[in-house]
């Protein structure tokens, strides 16, 4: 039978893909409590529909840093995707592409971003990580070339998260893959000692718009418009760094509320359902970012797989906001949920 829900395409996507890198993909840090937390957040979020609005057309298309998309809904940066599917991330691009929506390519992609940028026919973005300034300046040099729209970087990573199934399951990438990005071997530790100075310099070496992903605090987002940022990801990494904080989505609304408009916000982290779209908007994002989903998708039918993945969330969330009496993105406000 065909997947008719994302969850139909995880156990499908479990049997095409190596254990350990499985478990790669699958696992969180620590005691995975922030990994659970990202879904069980969205359930306590509970929908306050309207009812006799004229829903006859509902409209998904947004954009996002003046880029047309075809749904608020956009691929989050992930590493080493030849692990579910031999055409690794061009493929993804493809699929992204072909849905009418944004890639955001990885710095550990197992396929160039000269290689991603050329199967697209969608927009991209460059997710950085910095291990060091030189190679930094590089990539950054590299990514503009190659006509990536903004910079993505990275900052909830000073050390990786110790994701123990993948400890206990000895993963490495294999030995006829490798790091797209750095053929002759990258540096493997990202640059512990990054501070707000680092946006400031990064600011200095590009026109690119600049996105931080990975900040949860009104605090910080608040110091990331000071430091003049585009946008923010409002992001735990996907449960995948430290373990316990909260999840990403109830972290949103304080985040939406210390930048007053000031840069665009997306949120990551447990979105499996259109409804889990309506209600990230509903809390104030511009857009939501999926991960492990279009990878099982990926996994299952390579960039048709990609494209299904999407499909099936920008179909449930026209339907939730038909069902909601909410015609058009612009409508959704905060008085459409309230927490349980």
């Amino acid at each position: 039978m065909e997947p008719i829900n994302v969850f139909d395409y995880e156990p499908l996507a479990r049997r095409r893909i190596e254990p350990s890198a499985w478990d790669y993909y699958r696992s969180g840090s620590d005691d995975e409590v922030t990994l659970r937390a990202n879904r069980e957040a969205f359930q306590r979020i509970r929908l306050r529909p309207r009812v006799l609005v004229d829903v006859t057309r509902c409209e998904t298309s947004t954009s996002v840093l003046d880029i047309p998309v075809s749904m608020p809904i956009l691929l989050a940066p992930t590493a080493f995707h030849k692990l579910a599917h031999p055409d690794g991330e061009c493929a993804t691009a493809q699929g992204a592409g072909r849905a009418g929506t944004l890639m955001v390519a990885s710095t550990s992609s197992t396929c160039s971003l000269e290689e991603i940028a050329q199967a697209a026919s969608g927009p991209l973005w460059f997710q950085l990580y910095i291990h060091n300034r030189r190679s930094a300046e590089e990539l950054i040099a590299r990514a503009a070339g190659a006509g990536y729209r903004a910079l993505v970087v990275t900052v909830d990573s000073p050390r990786w998260g110790r994701k123990e199934a993948s400890i206990r399951s000895g993963f490495h990438l294999p030995p006829h893959l490798k790091k797209g990005n750095f053929p002759d071997g990258d540096p493997s530790q990202i640059d512990a000692t990054l501070t707000w100075e680092s946006v400031n310099w990064l600011r200095s070496r590009t026109r690119l718009p600049i996105v931080l992903k990975g900040i949860l605090t009104a605090e910080d987002a608040r110091l990331a418009v000071e430091h003049g940022v585009e946008g923010i990801v409002v992001s735990n990494h996907g449960g995948r760094q430290l373990d316990g904080v909260a999840a990403s989505v109830e972290a949103l609304p304080e985040v939406v509320a210390a930048v007053h408009g000031s840069c665009e916000v997306y949120v990551d982290g447990g979105v499996r359902r259109g409804t889990d779209v309506l209600k990230a908007l509903a809390l104030g994002a511009r857009a939501v970012l999926i991960g492990r989903p279009y990878l099982w998708g990926l996994a299952v039918g390579g960039a048709s797989g990609v494209f299904d993945v999407l499909r099936l969330l920008r179909d449930e969330l026209e339907h939730a906001m038909a069902l909601a009496g909410r015609a058009t993105l612009a409508s959704i406000d905060q008085t459409l949920v309230r927490m349980v």
